[in-house]
C-alpha cells in the first residue's frame, strides 16, 4: 500500500493526530491515507461523550473495549482518524466532533468542504 502524499487541510505537512491511543489506517498516528483506504480515516478529531453516543447508536461502537483487536476502546478528550464520512454525517445531525486541522489529511476535502471543518477546528 502506497501511502497518498502526507499533507493536510490547511496545504501543509500533515500533523501528527494520536500515539495514544495509536490511531490511523495506517496505525502510525497520523490520518495518513491511500487507495486501500475505502473509509477514508482523515478526519483528526477529538471525542466528546455525544460523539460517541451517536457513533454507537449508528453502529460504530468506538468507546467499548475491544481487547482482542488491541483496541481499548475511546474516550472523551482522545484524539481519533474519523472516517470522513462519519464526521459528515455526525455534522449533518448536529454533533460533530472538534477538529484538528493541521493533522486532518487533505483527502478528507474529497468527502467533507473545508468550511465546514473549519467551523470545528479546534
Amino acid at each position: 500500500m502506497e501511502k497518498d502524499p502526507s499533507l493536510n487541510v490547511l496545504g501543509e505537512a500533515l500533523q501528527p493526530c494520536s500515539q495514544d491511543p495509536l490511531t490511523g489506517f495506517f496505525r502510525d498516528g497520523h490520518c495518513n491515507t491511500c487507495a486501500e483506504d475505502r473509509g477514508s480515516h482523515t478526519v483528526c478529531a477529538v471525542m466528546t461523550a455525544e460523539f460517541l453516543a451517536f457513533s454507537k447508536y449508528v453502529g460504530n461502537d468506538l468507546s467499548t473495549p475491544r481487547p482482542e483487536l488491541r483496541f481499548a476502546g475511546l474516550k472523551p478528550g482522545d484524539q481519533w482518524c474519523l472516517c470522513a464520512s462519519r464526521f459528515l454525517q455526525a455534522h449533518d445531525e448536529g454533533c460533530a466532533p472538534k477538529v484538528r486541522l493541521a493533522a486532518t489529511h487533505a483527502r478528507a476535502l474529497d468527502i467533507v468542504p473545508l468550511d465546514v471543518l473549519s467551523r470545528y477546528a479546534e
